[in-house]
């Protein structure tokens, strides 16, 4: 079969391709394309949602074509002005650096690094001029802008709209300029963007991107899309328990969008998986166990998801502590007595801020010795230390000092 005619490289994880016809013509071509695929590091971290496109990748890769990662690091440094997007917060060169080195050792378990070309934005945006930047602009128009769908929505409620805002798309296109991209590669929130990448080569004379677009994955909430912000997400880089247990905790309905999405499982056996799961005729904790070893095992190893899964049936399904727990030695009765169970919560490191361990102990899932904690009254409960376990799989041992 030849890759173009191969369902699993454009209709499997292909949410849209523009335009199908110009790319299948592209992949007859024998020569290598550069596929385009960029990043802003205002986090270091990545996580199963990114995954879905970096497999695309990774398949015409393995095909001989070449990857040009683009690090957003001046986009990065200059933020959100507007002040709407928390995750563009205004980043130093420092903090850009290690954010990028971190998510792209993340991002190498999946692509192949020998055939990734590695640019920064700030090669050629670090030398624009105010000249630059009116010519750039002035290819497009405020209202083809205003088409794009949240700006569009955001006008007609009269909501504010920083100028800034109209420049990162012009940046972004701008980018697939200067390498010369063949294919971009982004979710379908992405779309306008990477159409308009597609309008500025054109417009100086390079031949038009193709515009690769991947589906969004649902979080493990099983209703909105991944994300850090929404904790819904399972990242590439969470420990091997975290991870399976995550994966063990979606809803049900979400197990074969995963399959298809992020792993190799053949068509005909998720068409099997999707009818045996409508019909209620299996458990769906057969499939689960099956998907959360896959992907530990992908980014872990086979031994780390085999450790893993024991860990989950241990202390999950038999409701038993781990073997290694860690301890956490409590403050002195007086420091305890102005705290509350939430703080001692989160600096054990059972939740990641006291707000979330509020709702932790809110949604009855925290437990010291078997018993649960109602509230979240005053630390000084736990002066005797014991047992605590907060969800389903996280758990400490409290002992007093000395």
């Amino acid at each position: 079969m030849r890759p173009w005619e191969d369902p699993k490289l454009l209709k499997r994880g292909a949410a849209e391709l523009i335009s199908e016809a110009e790319l299948v013509a592209l992949l007859k071509d024998a020569r290598p394309l550069r596929l385009k695929m960029g990043f802003d590091p205002s986090a270091p971290d990545i996580h199963l949602g990114h995954v879905v496109g970096l497999r695309k990748l990774r398949q015409l890769q393995d095909l001989g074509h070449q990857l040009v990662l683009i690090v957003g690091d001046w986009t990065a440094q200059i933020g959100d002005p507007s002040g709407r997007s928390a995750t563009r917060k205004i980043l130093t060169a420092g903090e850009v650096k290690r954010n990028a080195e971190t998510y792209m050792a993340q991002f190498f378990k999946v692509v192949d690094r020998s055939k990734t070309e590695v640019r920064w934005q700030s090669e050629w945006f670090g030398k624009f001029t105010l000249e630059d930047v009116i010519r750039l602009t002035s290819r497009f128009t405020v209202a083809q802008f205003l088409a794009r769908e949240d700006f569009a929505k955001r006008f007609a409620a009269d909501q504010p709209i920083a100028i800034t805002e109209l420049l990162y798309p012009l940046m972004q296109a701008y980018d697939s300029v200067v390498i010369k991209s063949d294919v971009e590669f982004g979710g379908t929130d992405q779309k306008f963007n990477l159409l308009v990448g597609r309008d500025l080569q054109g417009m100086v004379g390079q031949r038009p991107q193709q515009c690769f677009l991947v589906p969004i994955l649902t979080g493990t909430d099983g209703a909105k899309k991944m994300s850090k912000s929404l904790g819904n997400y399972i990242g590439v880089a969470e420990p091997p328990a975290d991870m399976y247990g995550k994966v063990m905790s979606l809803p049900d309905p979400l197990v074969p969008l995963y399959f298809e999405l992020l792993t190799d499982l053949p068509d005909g056996e998720l068409a099997e998986m999707r009818s045996a799961l409508e019909r209620e005729s299996v458990n769906p904790m057969g499939f689960k166990k099956r998907l959360a070893r896959t992907l530990v095992a992908t980014f872990h190893g086979e031994e780390a998801a085999a450790e893993a899964e024991r860990h989950f049936e241990r202390t999950v399904q038999s409701k038993e502590a781990p073997d290694d727990v860690a301890t956490y030695v409590l403050p002195s009765p007086k420091e305890l007595a102005g705290m509350k169970v939430s703080h001692v919560i989160a600096a054990a490191r059972l939740a990641e801020s006291v707000s979330q361990a509020r709702r932790l102990i809110e949604q009855g899932a925290v437990e010291v010795d078997g018993t649960r904690v109602e509230a979240d009254g005053p630390a000084e409960a736990l002066a005797k230390g014991g047992l605590m376990k907060a969800g389903k799989r996280r758990f400490v041992r409290l002992v007093t000092k000395g």
